[in-house]
């Protein structure tokens, strides 16, 4: 603790699902109340810890966050997930995995049963198998296309949401849409809360990769709702059978994604934690 009982110092951990990589802060009896300004901080690849966003590890009968609330008695676990900017989001989906590895090692979890945590985009369940960690991430929704724009070209685009919003573009090659490192241009009557925007190739028949800008994060490694949003936006594209299975290559991995008969997207992926320690925050 610091001055007048506010909390300083922190334990934190480590993790990242195809280099997509979080900062979780176990935070079981809700003790926490981060603010913007201190996810920002943590996330700082130079001045922080480094990350694409904040996990509060958090019960969900330790906090009034009412998708926590709501989801008491289905859900132990409840995922307070914050960008890099500090910015509330829905869900992440390699975050997700990140976490369920952590609970399955660092908490009363058997990973050789289904796991639900709540989420701001509802109840995920994962399943623990060699392969990796499968999360079911839910049935897609669409809007309407759109258009985005990197510098001078522009792309027609398929709205996908996981849960937030995805908009997609094909292109010829990922390095059409440059560095990404300035956010891409867009409508915002389309997207008005904002968007995830992939880029995608196809590599091959049920094969393709993509470069991610991340609402409120920028360019990341790799973004699990975006790969999932690919993947429904190809399947579509391609008049594929339900349960085809995909594979979606990411700059910091693969991930093998399936839309299922029952209109579920399961998402299976790695995930790793690779340090642990105490923050000040």
């Amino acid at each position: 603790m610091g001055h007048n009982g506010v909390v300083t110092d922190f334990p934190f951990v480590k993790g990242h699902g195809t280099e997509n990589d979080f900062v979780l802060l176990p935070d079981p009896t809700g003790q926490l109340d981060l603010t913007a300004e201190q996810v920002a901080r943590l996330c700082h690849r130079r001045a922080g810890i480094g990350g694409d966003g904040v996990i509060r590890v958090v019960r969900t009968d330790a906090t009034d966050d009412p998708v926590a609330v709501a989801a008491r008695g289905e859900a132990m676990w409840f995922m307070d997930y914050r960008n890099a900017d500090g910015s509330v989001s829905e869900m992440c989906g390699n975050g997700i995995r990140v976490l369920g590895l952590y609970l399955a090692t660092h908490a009363s979890v058997d990973p050789r049963n289904p796991l639900k945590i709540a989420t701001r985009a509802g109840l995920k369940t994962l399943t623990f198998d060699a392969d990796g960690i499968t999360v079911d991430m839910g049935s897609p929704t669409f809007g309407t296309g759109s258009r985005v724009s990197v510098g001078e070209r522009s792309w027609a685009t398929d709205n996908v949401e996981m849960g937030n919003p995805h908009a997609i573009a094909f292109v010829d090659s990922l390095d059409d849409a440059g560095p990404l490192l300035e956010e891409p241009s867009y409508d915002p009557s389309a997207y008005p809360a904002g968007v995830n925007i992939e880029f995608v190739v196809r590599r091959g028949e049920q094969h393709v990769a993509m470069r991610v800008h991340e609402r409120g994060s920028g360019e990341t490694r790799s973004c699990g709702t975006g790969a999932c949003a690919v993947m429904v936006a190809a399947a579509r594209a391609d008049e594929a059978e339900r349960g085809t299975p995909y594979t979606v290559e990411v700059p910091g991995g693969t991930l093998q994604i399936v839309w299922t008969e029952d209109d579920r997207v399961l998402m299976t992926g790695p995930a790793e934690l690779v340090a642990e320690g105490v923050a000040d925050i």
